[in-house]
């Protein structure tokens, strides 16, 4: 992360934009005068009521009122957070953000965060490879759970359940390379510190490995159910600067993708529920992180 994006920059990016190049890459439009129009991708409607206006550079639907430029847009149809907006369309534009200066103390918790998020997606990476790849049986075992449980292939990719290999430091070991790694572990709440022994150690083994993902799909904490008779059935991370419990709900993220317009959201008791469920055409659920599961979900 960065310092704030200064506002002559947006105003700058919003003119170079075209935001009917924008839309069209999205949205199938058709010339109307002037402008254009088409169907209203955020309700559903049968004749278009969704218009363009390059002259205007701004979009709005007589149907539900949704109006708005070209970061707006954005926001609203990839669900996107507003730096994120101008990050995309600065991509598109080809130009670097300039940013203006931050504090020391926020510029390095910024970093910190960065480097926790992207641990977290490496770890998650990690773990997937474990399920796919590893010749062991306690993999097997993993596999054959997932199965009995009726899941597929397909919804374990989408969800990014992966397996964390029963030992003290297999994600340690995956990271030796990477200096001061264990304390940066530590902190993004993947390893434990035994102060009587000064060393550190795997929280999650020999676990089934729940991605917790962010609104913009970032890897931020996980969820791990055991496979054996081993107490807590179910483990969370712990809080971290990137994990919040209280804010944070289990496969919002994957159903706000596949809803366009998530109007319910149902809350289940378990990690299984939310993936099994949706495997199954119910998408528009999820479940409070903060609490684990029951133990016999």
């Amino acid at each position: 992360m960065a310092g704030r994006i200064p506002q002559y920059f947006i105003d700058d990016l919003l003119a170079r934009i075209n935001i009917t190049d924008v839309v069209e890459s999205r949205v199938k439009l058709r010339r109307s005068g002037k402008n254009y129009s088409g169907l209203c991708p955020f309700h559903k409607e049968n004749s278009p009521s969704f218009t363009v206006s390059p002259d205007k550079q701004f979009y709005y639907c007589f149907g539900c009122g949704a109006g708005g430029n070209a970061i707006g847009f954005l926001m609203e149809y990839e669900r996107l957070a507003f730096p994120e907006a101008v990050e995309e369309l600065a991509r598109l534009a080809g130009v670097d953000i300039p940013r203006e200066e931050q504090s020391p103390q926020q510029a390095e918790r910024d970093h910190q965060v960065k480097q926790q998020i992207s641990l977290l997606d490496q770890a998650s990476q990690f773990y997937r490879q474990q399920l796919r790849n590893a010749n062991t049986n306690t993999k097997d075992k993993a596999v054959q759970y997932l199965q009995q449980r009726g899941l597929s292939g397909q919804i374990a990719s989408e969800f990014q359940i992966g397996y964390a290999p029963p030992g003290w430091d297999n994600l340690l070991q995956h990271f030796s390379s990477q200096k001061d790694v264990a304390n940066l572990l530590e902190k993004a709440g993947m390893v434990i510190h035994n102060e009587e022994k000064n060393r550190h150690y795997d929280r999650f083994r020999d676990r089934i490995m729940f991605p917790i993902r962010d609104m913009r799909g970032r890897v931020i904490a996980f969820g791990g159910r055991v496979l054996g008779d081993d107490k807590p059935k179910y483990l969370n991370s712990p809080e971290t600067d990137t994990f919040h419990k209280s804010r944070e709900l289990y496969g919002l993220y994957e159903a706000r993708q596949s809803n366009r317009e998530l109007n319910r959201l149902l809350i289940v008791e378990g990690y299984m529920d939310v993936v099994g469920l949706a495997q199954n055409g119910i998408t528009w659920l999820s479940l409070r992180s903060a609490q684990p599961p029951p133990s016999n979900t």
